[in-house]
């Protein structure tokens, strides 16, 4: 199964692109994964949160493909302890889905087309993040995940 994580906009704060390039290295030892960060809406600050919203959502499902499990990270979204995130993630990977999609929204959040398209929602935390930093602790808890299911000592309970 192939991970992609996507979302939109540049990663601006370089202690954040490195972490996110670490984790994502020492992912590749355990699964096929890849990140993905569109380019921004142009001149979106002339445009409604709504038009934004569907202007990202249809660029997000320009990268979708019909057969991919599509998990949305969004405030709404079910919360798990790592040890359930991890379950999460065996479950999937038992399923034999190809392609495992984990998005990213915008700051105003997804289009109703992408919440129509999404199977799951995950929520990393109820405290509210910027979206810079939710990248860089996604990447961390997908590689906690892979370490629990090889029962590898970088979790501790």
């Amino acid at each position: 199964m192939h991970i992609l994580l996507l979302g939109i906009g540049k990663t601006d704060f370089p202690f954040v692109r490195e972490g996110m390039d670490e984790y994502s290295r020492r992912l590749q030892r355990y699964n096929p994964c890849t990140i993905t960060f569109l380019p921004d809406i142009k001149n979106h600050g002339s445009l409604s949160h709504d038009e934004i919203k569907k202007r990202e959502g249809h660029i997000l499902l320009q990268e979708l493909l019909p057969t991919d499990s599509i998990v949305l990270l969004d405030v709404k979204g079910k919360q798990y302890h790592s040890l359930g995130f991890a379950e999460f993630i065996n479950k999937k990977m038992v399923a034999g889905h190809k392609r495992l999609v984990f998005i990213i929204g915008g700051a105003y959040g997804f289009s109703d087309e992408i919440y129509a398209r999404a199977h799951d929602k995950l929520s990393l935390s109820a405290m509210t993040f910027s979206h810079q930093i939710v990248r860089l602790l996604f990447v961390e808890q997908l590689y906690r995940a892979f370490t629990i299911l090889r029962n590898e000592p970088y979790h501790h309970e």
